[in-house]
């Protein structure tokens, strides 16, 4: 049984959406302060069935209401600072969390506001979890070019501490990926890394697509890439990672069930991947849990787990000193469970 084992690994999660790890109580909370002006129910259970997705596009639509709840700066630094709490819980000791400014700044919080209140939770939150937080800001796709330009220049002018990549989220169906190519462009002479979403509800010209236009050095989701032979060979030999969210997939309808998820097929490929969570109160999962799904997808014992662990430590931008500490605990813990 690999779920005592899961719970005390230390780990590092590569995908994981701000907003969307609100946790239910956060959720609620934001809901009362601000009843009436929202659908977002602030009954913590009736959020299970207000959360209950019928397809990507629905599962946008409630991600967006939501973040209709972010009204202020002090929103942001708790929302930013609970998820770091719950992080921290699953042994998480670094994560890169992808973040959208856009969508706060358009609704009033002043893009200095917004930095200044992640960068006050991400210090908080390593002085009192012990975990180190890093960001990834988010293009979000069905809001257009003017995102696009909208997020690069926060980026670039506020450039905060913990941003170290810059990414592209929201649908893909009608949302070409080549078309933000020049954003990317800048992006990547800043300094920053790419991790665009692609191939998580479209095929794999869109994963093609992220790694020819976009530079992408990882993929969010990209599981479509399963169905190409010759672009998994590709990812393989250029060690283009996935960030594999398994039950989002499922919770999204991007695959019918756990059984159907392509996981295996990549794997064996040679892609590299790490596991994760994506939005895990509105999927109803957590990071432990998704080691768990591919713990038996895969076929894994314990020392095949902390594998991954590993693998998500190696796939990550921390500096060479983190990862060698953080290699060092999952190795000293794996050998203590042996």
């Amino acid at each position: 049984m690999t779920t005592p084992f899961i719970a005390g690994l230390p780990k590092a999660e590569l995908h994981v959406h701000h907003v969307g790890s609100a946790s239910p109580r956060i959720v609620a909370e934001l809901a009362a302060r601000h009843e009436g002006a929202s659908p977002v129910p602030a009954d913590p259970e009736a959020l299970a069935e207000y959360f209950a997705f019928r397809d990507f596009a629905h599962f946008i639509d409630v991600y967006l209401s939501v973040v209709d709840l972010i009204r202020d700066d002090e929103d942001v630094r708790v929302l930013t600072f609970e998820v770091a709490r719950e992080l921290a819980r699953q042994q998480v000791r670094y994560a890169e969390l992808t973040v959208t400014p856009y969508s706060s700044v358009r609704r009033g919080i002043a893009a200095e506001a917004f930095c200044a209140a992640i960068e006050d939770a991400r210090r908080a939150a390593a002085a009192e979890f012990g975990i180190e937080l890093r960001w990834c800001f988010d293009i979000p796709g069905e809001a257009g070019l003017a995102s696009a330009e909208e997020t690069l220049r926060i980026a670039l002018e506020q450039q905060p501490a913990g941003l170290i990549s810059f990414g592209l989220g929201g649908p893909e169906i009608g949302v070409p990926r080549p078309q933000f190519k020049p954003y990317f462009d800048k992006a990547r002479a800043a300094g920053l890394h790419s991790v665009p979403h692609a191939g998580e509800t479209t095929g794999p010209q869109t994963v093609w697509d992220a790694v020819r236009e976009l530079g992408a050095e990882r993929i969010g989701h990209g599981i479509a890439a399963a169905q190409d032979p010759e672009l998994l060979a590709h990812l393989a030999e250029q060690q283009i990672a996935l960030e594999v969210c398994p039950t989002s997939n499922v919770r999204t309808r991007a695959v019918a069930t756990l059984d159907d998820h392509p996981l295996a097929r990549i794997v064996a490929a040679g892609v590299p991947v790490s596991i994760n969570s994506d939005d895990p109160p509105m999927f109803g999962t957590t990071l432990e849990h998704e080691y768990e799904v591919a713990a038996r997808l895969l076929g894994l014992d314990d020392r095949g787990v902390a594998d991954l662990a590993r693998a998500a430590v190696r796939q990550s931008f921390l500096d060479q000193a983190g990862k060698a500490r953080l290699l060092a605990e999952i190795d000293a813990y794996a050998g203590r469970n042996a």
